[in-house]
């Protein structure tokens, strides 16, 4: 996606309730609409309103249409708790989706929960989401499901040894780092060295010319997309060529990868529960109206968001009334087939299946299916 994409986008999607007429039920959502972080959660905004549009055509709870308020959490966790605190005592919101990051969840899931109200990640990936209590839930494939698929694709290709690099400072880095060591540990694969950086470092040659002189089959780094974007740029300027397979977690699934990286990206692999080519239920509808809506492609986050605001009516509807109780109830047993394949709920409130994982590869700015 271009920088001028985003913006289009960003310009389409200005933060305000979706409806504010009588007879309606309150949801609320919490993403990442500013700051270096914001491409996720405008694409998940996206994703979201476009399904809003379809759902509010039939309405839920015999044609009530659902009012969608969406706060801006810019990536700090106190003021996704505000956020969160808004939502419920201001717009007494009967739900909430988001927020966008596991290390938001980690602090604004203890709040909704207490208070009782349902709320459904759709790009939390870190591990012991769920564990924080009976009213959080996500659609989101754990990336313990997603990472072990895309180092077996590596194997296959001749990687024996890696190189892990991660960022050190938020949750959602740090657990997808613990899960790609322990899945490579398990595969067999030789860890030559791990080395960590901050998620606002600029600088990645130290580590960087380590690795180079270990000469790793592969590199897998856990991390946000602007600095996974930046060390892919210096490892290219240090001399790191096509013999070096890069390998990311669900951080680099976003096209802005390819806007910030450019050619630097190019080769690197990474796991998906879903590619724009994907021929589930709708999902080719999906993609046509979101392009028509947005004028650019959708990506990973917004086809999650798309399928969870589905998921989300589908709860509300059969709980028979907007009661955040009886919504939670109904969520855990919505079973539903969407743009990301066919979705149920375990009794964790995790994703039931990771059937459907792909692995892709950046390929001048864009991900196409690695064969």
């Amino acid at each position: 996606m271009k920088r001028r994409h985003l913006g289009l986008l960003a310009a389409a999607l200005i933060a305000a309730p979706a409806f504010a007429q009588a007879q309606t039920v309150p949801v609320g959502a919490i993403e990442i609409l500013s700051g270096p972080a914001a491409a996720y959660g405008i694409a998940i905004k996206a994703g979201m309103e476009l399904a809003l549009d379809e759902i509010n055509q039939k309405g839920v709870l015999g044609g009530q249409k659902i009012a969608l308020t969406v706060e801006d959490s810019a990536g700090n966790k106190d003021q996704a708790i505000n956020a969160a605190r808004k939502l419920i005592g201001r717009d007494k919101v009967v739900a909430i989706i988001g927020p966008t990051l596991s290390n938001e969840m980690f602090a604004v899931g203890p709040v909704t929960n207490e208070r009782k109200i349902p709320t459904l990640g759709t790009s939390t990936t870190a591990t012991g989401i769920t564990d924080i209590g009976p009213y959080i839930f996500r659609t989101s494939l754990p990336e313990s499901d997603v990472i072990p698929v895309t180092l077996a694709k590596a194997m296959t290709r001749g990687v024996k040894t890696i190189a892990l690099m991660y960022a050190n400072d938020d949750a959602f880095s740090k657990s997808g780092f613990d899960v790609m060591k322990a899945a490579a540990e398990k595969a067999g694969l030789n860890i030559v060295t791990i080395d960590s950086f901050g998620s606002k470092d600029t600088d990645f040659s130290a580590q960087l010319t380590k690795i180079k002189g270990l000469k790793p089959d592969a590199v897998g780094i856990s991390a946000l997309v602007e600095p996974v974007s930046g060390v892919l740029l210096q490892a290219r300027q240090l001399g790191f060529g096509k013999e070096t397979l890069f390998i990311g977690g669900n951080g680099s699934n976003s096209p802005k990868l390819g806007a910030i990286a450019g050619a630097a990206a190019d080769g690197l692999i990474v796991g998906s529960p879903w590619f724009i080519g994907k021929t589930t239920d709708g999902n080719p509808a999906f993609v046509e109206a979101f392009r028509a809506k947005y004028k650019v492609d959708p990506d990973q986050f917004a086809a999650q968001a798309y399928d969870a605001m589905k998921i989300m009516a589908i709860a509300i509807d059969k709980a028979g009334a907007a009661d955040p109780e009886k919504i939670a109830t109904s969520l855990g047993k919505v079973q539903f087939s969407g743009v990301m394949g066919p979705f149920a709920f375990t009794d964790h409130r995790d994703p039931a299946t990771a059937a459907g994982v792909v692995v892709l590869t950046m390929q001048d700015g864009k991900f196409t299916i690695l064969q």
